[in-house]
């Protein structure tokens, strides 16, 4: 029995030894697969700080069609989007009392006539008895005033009427300008004031509006370059005008854009003015990716791996380039996306 319990004790320490040896052996090191495309040394650059501003598309010049007269909008021939001709005429206004009061004046009228004819004629007879020697001088010039004093309340009758006409005429609604409808929201039979605004007309070429805070406004100049974002559409444009007024502590600016033909007016868009220069970290978009919301980009580290790292971005006024507002450093290489593998992901 003593034998066998000796036994059984070698063996589990000639198993415990085993395992013991096992454990101190060290297992080889996976091999780092250097990587081998091409990459891109960061570094700091001086580069245009451009400032997002909000700004809006609208024409140069805008004119507002106004009723002349207060009535009842009877007819309004245009809608939006429609071409429009300087002084054609858009709508009519109607106000009933205009047409009695005409009516009123022109009867008026043809009882003026009326007692003028009547002055002439009674004239004529006493010019006739006068040559004959039976009427006096003084009949002949009471009846002279009389026929004069007729033909002037024809004549005024008539002014009268005419100028009750033309201000039944006055409901014409003239086109201010040559450009675009883009306001018409008034419904026919509604009751309009004088100076009331029937339509909205674009005048001018169109333009992207700016505004910026004075103290940034010596940053602009005449024929600068604006980078400009309308939804999606990228386009560019130089500032054409700076309008010499602050207002609210803002200044404006007008861009004269290119390639935003079929944008609407009024449409908002986001301009990139720059405001200066500075340092900055920006690399080109091939080098980030995004997805999920994160940007990320190829770290070639010191043994020559490459591997992926998250980093903050910004844009800049080239859609082709990206500024790197943290998770890189100058001096550290990064590999473009898609350039060969040999990165581990």
């Amino acid at each position: 029995m003593l034998r066998a319990g000796l036994s059984i004790i070698a063996i589990s320490i000639a198993i415990s030894g085993m395992g013991l040896a096992s454990c101190g052996r060290k297992e080889p090191a996976p091999a780092v697969t250097a990587y081998k495309g091409q990459t891109l040394r960061v570094s700091a650059q001086t580069i245009d700080d451009f400032k997002p501003l909000a700004a809006t598309l609208t024409t140069r010049q805008t004119g507002e069609a106004t009723a002349r007269v207060s009535g009842i909008l009877t007819s309004l021939k245009v809608r939006e989007g429609d071409m429009v001709k300087q002084g054609q005429v858009i709508g009519f206004v109607q106000d009933q009392r205009l047409n009695l009061q005409t009516g009123a004046y022109d009867q008026a009228a043809v009882a003026a006539e009326a007692q003028a004819n009547l002055a002439r004629a009674a004239l004529k007879r006493t010019q006739t008895l006068f040559d004959k020697g039976i009427y006096a001088q003084a009949k002949l010039d009471q009846d002279k005033a009389a026929a004069e004093a007729a033909e002037a309340n024809a004549r005024a009758a008539r002014a009268q009427t005419s100028a009750s006409g033309e201000a039944a005429r006055q409901g014409a609604i003239l086109a201010p300008a040559s450009g675009r409808i883009i306001h018409a929201t008034v419904p026919v039979g509604s009751v309009v004031m004088a100076g009331q605004s029937v339509a909205t007309v674009t005048a001018g070429a169109r333009v992207v509006r700016i505004e910026l805070p004075e103290a940034q406004a010596t940053a602009l100049s005449l024929g600068q370059n604006v980078m400009l974002d309308a939804n999606g559409v990228r386009s560019s444009g130089v500032i054409s005008e700076i309008y010499p007024s602050v207002t609210a502590g803002q200044v404006v600016a007008d861009v004269t854009p290119q390639g935003l033909d079929n944008a609407v007016i009024g449409q908002k868009v986001t301009a990139y003015v720059g405001v200066g220069q500075r340092t900055a970290i920006v690399l080109p978009r091939t080098y980030v990716a995004t997805r999920y919301g994160l940007d990320y980009v190829r770290l070639v580290q010191k043994n020559g791996a490459a591997m992926e790292t998250t980093v903050q971005t910004a844009p800049t006024g080239d859609p082709q380039r990206l500024e790197i507002l943290g998770g890189l450093n100058s001096g550290d290489a990064v590999a473009p996306y898609g350039a060969a593998s040999g990165a581990s992901r």
